[in-house]
């Protein structure tokens, strides 16, 4: 099988409300950061362009499409497009490469979810017979979720502040995250709730930003003469759309994308985790098999900055920039989609 390496990885910043900022002007500093990284000129260079985005955000049917103006509109690219988080993007890339149909690949994903209500936007991603017409949106859903968790004993909401503590502090060390500061359990428990049990602290807030990825096999990378790090397992699995059909206090998805990626055939340094509520964390982290020994969310994780359609890409991309800078041998990296941790990914990096 052709090893695989990542080679390039930029993201924007995690704001708030990115103003006038078309979702092109979000995309084209970051391509244009990859390529310095690399020392391409443009998209032309590589062999594949994979992205990942979600209409629903911008309203319009196709809407992915105005994002394409980023790479130049000729002469044409093999290009294709997710609807749903770029981390997914990546996985295509990988098929196409170890398939043997390019040696190289262009990822990006990018989001503006400040126009709109993102958590009733996003509910339109449940089945459309029965959930969607209901309006469940992803906060009433996930808070469904913690109740289980706390009704079920296996979590305290003392564990939850603890993750949304350990985000902003870890974040602090990172100049794109949105939210960082140094704040303790009891001050996060004083907060009020948002939507019982969750308070506004355990919910990742809404961001707008995109992020882009270069990878490619091993001896490409060589060739360009960069330092990279090797891809060397990546898997993703899905469960039933309806949240009423599976246990929604574990991951079972998770755990099985984690085996077939090979996460436990050595020790992991880190772990970049897509947690978009607290106690989502504390599942995956489960899942996922983790000790005390692996640092969890160095960079404050979701919690504390959510790039819609980018932030699982990301979360690849905090694992690789480790692992090349030294602070890290061998990391794993996961993505999420759907509502309550429905569909993820997992895959695992490590040093040349």
């Amino acid at each position: 099988m052709r090893e695989i390496a990542v080679v390039a990885f930029s993201q924007s910043a995690c704001v708030a409300d990115i103003g006038a900022v078309n979702e092109v002007e979000l995309i084209m500093p970051q391509l244009q950061a990859v390529y310095a990284q690399v020392g391409l000129n443009s998209a032309q260079d590589v062999d594949f362009v994979c992205s990942g985005s979600c209409d629903y955000l911008q309203g319009a049917a196709f809407a992915f499409v105005a994002g394409v103006d980023a790479l130049g509109a000729v002469p044409p690219l093999k290009e294709s497009h997710v609807e749903m988080d770029a981390a997914w993007a990546l996985y295509e890339a990988v098929l196409k490469i170890r398939t043997g149909h390019a040696d190289s690949a262009l990822l990006y994903g990018f989001g503006k979810s400040s126009p709109g209500e993102l958590p009733a936007v996003l509910s339109q991603r449940l089945d459309p017979y029965y959930l969607a017409p209901l309006w469940l949106d992803t906060v009433s859903l996930a808070a469904l979720q913690a109740r289980m968790l706390l009704d079920s004993g296996s979590i305290t909401e003392s564990d939850m502040a603890a993750v949304v503590s350990r985000s902003r502090q870890n974040a602090q060390a990172n100049p794109l995250a949105q939210l960082a500061g140094d704040v303790g359990v009891a001050a996060l428990l004083q907060d009020d709730y948002l939507l019982a049990p969750l308070r506004r602290g355990d919910c990742a807030p809404v961001s707008d930003g995109a992020a882009a990825m270069i990878i490619a096999t091993v001896e490409q990378a060589r060739r360009w003469g960069v330092p990279y790090v090797r891809l060397t397992g990546i898997d993703q699995r899905i469960e039933s759309h309806n949240p009423c059909m599976r246990d929604l206090t574990d991951s079972v998805s998770t755990r099985q994308a984690a085996a077939a990626a090979g996460v436990h055939e050595a020790a992991l340094d880190v772990a970049e985790i897509y947690a978009p509520f607290s106690h989502q964390e504390i599942i995956l982290t489960r899942a996922l098999g983790l000790d005390e020994a692996t640092v969890v969310n160095p960079s404050g994780g979701v919690l504390a900055g959510n790039l819609m359609m980018a932030s699982g890409l990301a979360r690849v991309g905090e694992v690789f920039q480790r692992i090349v800078n030294g602070d890290a041998r061998r990391g794993v990296a996961h993505a999420t989609s759907g509502p309550c941790l429905q569909h993820n990914l997992v895959a695992v990096l490590e040093g040349a």
